[in-house]
């Protein structure tokens, strides 16, 4: 067997680029504070209806549930591999706006009050959050 004539793509200069650029994207105070704030709004999310009392409402409870889990689990991703997850802050953003119309899309006019409440909250954080995930991606590429 012969030897390879090319470097091995791990140590393309672009890779490494790549890597340098996310790195420094994801190493600053203010970007992990951003991220550890997005994945405990995404599970507390995933736990509102039992701590804000609406897990009656079961549709909107499981819904929240899994909405929570799977925010949690995409901002999760950014830290250890943001250079191939930043694009998807953009699925979080999504995900945080159907937090705030889930309500009534989900439980019709049969729901709480309070269940509205933390919905909307909740879902303009997450919102806020997946904006400046975003953005931090968005900044060092400016660069």
């Amino acid at each position: 067997m012969t030897a390879p004539t090319s470097p091995r793509i791990e140590q393309h200069p672009d890779i490494l680029a790549l890597r340098a650029h996310s790195e420094a994207a994801t190493s600053t105070p203010v970007a992990q504070a951003v991220e550890a704030l997005a994945l405990l709004c995404g599970v507390y999310l995933a736990a509102s209806p039992w701590i804000v009392g609406f897990s009656g409402a079961s549709t909107l409870a499981i819904h929240n549930l899994i909405v929570g889990v799977a925010f949690a689990c995409l901002v999760g991703g950014f830290g250890p591999a943001y250079e191939r997850t930043h694009a998807m802050s953009w699925a979080a953003l999504g995900l945080g706006a159907w937090t705030i119309i889930s309500p009534w899309v989900v439980s019709g006019h049969a729901f709480i009050t309070h269940a509205v409440v933390s919905n909307v909250i909740t879902g303009a954080v997450a919102c806020l959050l997946a904006l400046a995930l975003a953005r931090m991606g968005m900044a060092r590429s400016r660069q």
